[in-house]
């Protein structure tokens, strides 16, 4: 059960994001009832619903509740859609998604997190959650195309091979930028495999995100399994 101090100041957070700008009434009911301090160490116990970024381990963060909600509204999901994250992270966006969506298909490229972020999404009892262990720059082609993709990581340019696993009509919403302090979050748009353009791109604000990085770490690579992509089975994959 929430403590009353996370309640108050959950409530002090969707009001903040109303004030920013968020008006989906869908992404503010999936923020609130998300406890966040699920997804965050125990000496960041007090800021978990402060809206900023905090760090999370592996050198990676949970990103800012307003960012979440900000690329969470412009995925435009129904409740029908087929949804691609790069970067599970903590697995608090793919806990968002899960809420808004029919199925959350999502890679990370450090073990370490993304065993966490199972327990989580376990415990949560997400039932409609696919994870994967391997790099997630090469998107999970055997399941596409997705209807959405979102990328909690930055390149310097639109992934062509993400675009590519993009359903025709799709969307997508990722970072990008080369250096840390120039880096846009934009929204792009598959076009009909007719059309003279593969996609269009609209700019929507300056973030700051860690860098979409190939290949997995390390120490992932020495202790992992022969096949370096690795499903977790737990829940069904279409």
């Amino acid at each position: 059960m929430e403590s009353a101090a996370h309640i108050a100041r959950k409530v002090r957070l969707i009001m903040e994001l109303r004030r920013a700008g968020i008006g989906d009434a869908r992404v503010l009911g999936a923020i609130e009832k998300t406890p966040r301090e699920m997804f965050v160490g125990a000496a960041f116990q007090d800021r978990a619903y402060d809206n900023v970024a905090l760090p999370i381990g592996d050198a990676q963060t949970i990103s800012q509740p307003y960012v979440v909600a900000l690329m969470t509204e412009k995925l435009v999901l129904t409740g029908r859609e087929k949804v691609l994250e790069i970067g599970t992270g903590s697995g608090y966006q793919a806990t968002i998604l899960a809420r808004l969506a029919r199925r959350v298909f999502t890679v990370e490229r450090h073990r370490t997190l993304l065993r966490e972020a199972e327990r989580r999404f376990a415990a949560l009892d997400l039932g409609n959650v696919v994870t994967r262990f391997g790099d997630g720059g090469k998107g999970w082609p055997e399941q596409a195309p997705f209807d959405r993709i979102i990328v909690t990581a930055a390149a310097p340019e639109v992934p062509s091979v993400l675009v590519e696993q993009l359903a025709p009509g799709g969307l997508m919403v990722l970072p990008v930028g080369a250096e840390y302090h120039d880096q846009r979050l934009v929204l792009v748009r598959r076009h009909d495999p007719a059309h003279d353009d593969a996609y269009e791109i609209e700019e929507l604000a300056w973030v700051r995100f860690v860098p979409l990085v190939a290949g997995l770490p390390r120490a992932s690579r020495d202790s992992a399994e022969p096949h370096e992509d690795l499903v977790h089975d737990r829940f069904a994959v279409e």
